[in-house]
């Protein structure tokens, strides 16, 4: 879900509907709003250019990370830094088990962490965008419901890291929870690296 990330999405969305095969991902995951983030992720989205010019007063503080822009698992900033700490552990590991295998996929950031104002600031752009909160609920979580306000979830930049979770992220405990963000991950797999079934979309669940 995310707004601020559109140039990057189509781009982003083929490369990994390339690596996958289609499998395991709905096909026309991440581009049923226009098209979602490669560098965006869940919980924006639409079509909104000028998003950045229109934050006002929010910044990293927030969360916020400017488009075109990613921010690493070991960057000290409010988006990675708040996150819940087994969320990151399990990410790194998974990076880690990436490299070991020779696989360089980048595990970078353009999502992580929001404050509650940031989700908010979202919210609204995707109900201008789509004309109704329950049509803005598919692409975009309220505050009182984002996982990105608890620290929970990330939205991955690469089409090669979302991949290589697609393929093994459940081993580390983190799944793709929506068929239309495959660069939206939380820890979700059960004791067994088993993720749930993802669901059509944020309105779902």
């Amino acid at each position: 879900m995310q707004f601020h990330r559109l140039s990057l999405a189509l781009t982003s969305a083929t490369l990994f509907l390339a690596l996958s095969g289609c499998s395991g991902v709905a096909a026309g995951a991440h581009q049923a709003v226009p098209a979602q983030p490669a560098n965006g992720a869940a919980d924006h989205g639409g079509d909104v250019s000028d998003a950045a010019a229109e934050l006002g007063d929010l910044g990293p503080d927030d969360g916020y990370i400017a488009a075109g822009e990613r921010v690493a698992l070991s960057d000290d900033v409010p988006a990675v830094a708040n996150l819940d700490p087994a969320l990151r552990e399990a990410l790194q590991a998974s990076a880690d088990a990436a490299a070991a295998a020779g696989r360089d996929a980048q595990f970078t950031l353009v999502d992580g962490w929001r404050s509650a104002r940031y989700q908010q600031y979202l919210f609204d752009q995707a109900v201008a965008e789509y004309g109704s909160a329950d049509q803005a609920a598919k692409w975009v979580k309220s505050p009182t419901e984002s996982k990105h306000v608890q620290g929970e979830a990330v939205d991955l930049a690469t089409a090669d890291a979302m991949d290589w979770l697609n393929r093994f992220g459940g081993e580390f405990g983190l799944c793709q929870i929506y068929a239309n963000e495959p660069w939206h991950f939380e820890l979700a797999a059960d004791a067994s690296g088993t993720c749930p079934p993802q669901l059509e979309d944020g309105s779902a669940g």
